[in-house]
């Protein structure tokens, strides 16, 4: 594209002249202020195939019990915000610190007995050194060391394992993210592995699509692909391209995953997808050269010495173009500031 700029002499108004001037429809001559403008021409870009996907969380779980209890607390409920790590849930936990209370009791108790089982094997030792002790008796007092030692490892996996068990009374959300379902209530008694509370994350999304068969090939190769939320076009970040077609249909389910926070979207949404498949030739313009006033989408053609507003229809945009269908022909000039030009035309009339 090529793009001349001269200075707009005279270009004061109110500001509601740009609006007037969109509702004319009307033409000035421009010999005596040019305006910035750029010819427009057709451009290589991407050639897309569009279809409906599903969006999906990627961090989505459901929380179950890791030990037995009943439910004393509930802190989060559905559509609550929860931080990662944070107590979503709280057991009674009697039984957990009656256990862990015998437990250790059983490492002081397996402590002694070990350090006395030392102490006799060294005894016993010095005496097998000294040759006033029988090798049987060496022996014997090697094995009770040993046990002993055994005995206090077994108590120490004990205690870890009791302290484990009260910590699992205090529920803790795995990451961050919304609570979608609540599965128990309070007063329930629960057994290990009973389902607690579900949530998702609304930070990592991807999107869920089946395509043709015929539509894999290119689509892998290329691996680019752009999901459209309103008027932006988002790029996945990757693909991932499952082996195996669905039978009924003959389509293949392809993965977009969006880059983390990139728009406000939510699982079970529809959105557009489009998979680049090729490269075509669009007439593209800037995007800020477009006006919109209500359901008016035009820009300022500068064509010789006649300025013209000139409705048009526009497609998909493309980073800061985007594509006219119709309304407009390559080597035409249009100007790229609509605000001078509107304001610059209703001096005129």
């Amino acid at each position: 594209m090529t793009t001349s700029s001269n200075r707009l002499r005279g270009a004061t108004g109110p500001a509601v002249a740009l609006l007037l001037a969109a509702c004319a429809f009307g033409a000035a001559t421009a010999a005596e202020a040019p305006l910035t403008t750029v010819a427009v021409a057709n451009e290589t870009a991407p050639r897309e195939r569009v279809w409906d996907g599903t969006i999906e969380a990627v961090n989505r779980a459901t929380v179950s019990a890791q030990t037995s209890g009943r439910v004393a607390e509930i802190y989060f409920d559905v559509d609550n915000f929860v931080p990662a790590g944070a107590p979503i849930m709280k057991f009674t936990d009697v039984e957990q610190r009656a256990a862990l209370s015998s437990a250790r009791g059983g490492l002081q108790e397996a402590e002694a007995r070990a350090t006395e089982a030392d102490a006799e094997f060294k005894r016993v030792s010095t005496m097998f050194d000294n040759g006033t002790v029988a090798k049987a008796r060496f022996e014997q007092a090697k094995a009770n060391n040993d046990a002993a030692k055994a005995r206090l490892e077994a108590a120490r996996a004990g205690v870890k394992h009791a302290e484990e068990q009260l910590e699992y009374t205090i529920v803790r959300a795995p990451y961050a993210g919304i609570v979608s379902q609540r599965h128990v209530e309070v007063g329930e008694l629960v057994r290990p592995g009973a389902p607690l509370m579900s949530g998702l994350s609304l930070e990592h999304l991807r999107v869920v699509v089946d395509v043709p068969q015929s539509m894999l090939e290119p689509i892998r190769r290329i691996g680019k692909a752009n999901v459209y939320v309103e008027d932006r076009a988002i790029p996945a970040e990757s693909l991932t391209f499952f082996p195996v077609a669905d039978q009924a249909s003959n389509t293949f389910r392809v993965r977009a995953t969006l880059p983390a926070g990139s728009a406000t979207l939510y699982p079970g949404a529809f959105v557009k997808i489009g998979f680049v498949v090729g490269d075509t030739q669009r007439l593209l313009i800037p995007t800020s050269a477009i006006v919109r006033r209500s359901e008016l989408t035009a820009v300022y053609v500068v064509g010789g010495d006649v300025v013209t507003l000139r409705q048009i229809r526009i497609g998909r945009r493309f980073g800061e173009r985007t594509e006219v269908l119709a309304g407009l022909a390559a080597d035409e000039s249009i100007a790229t500031d609509p605000v001078t030009a509107g304001v610059y035309l209703e001096q005129k009339h």
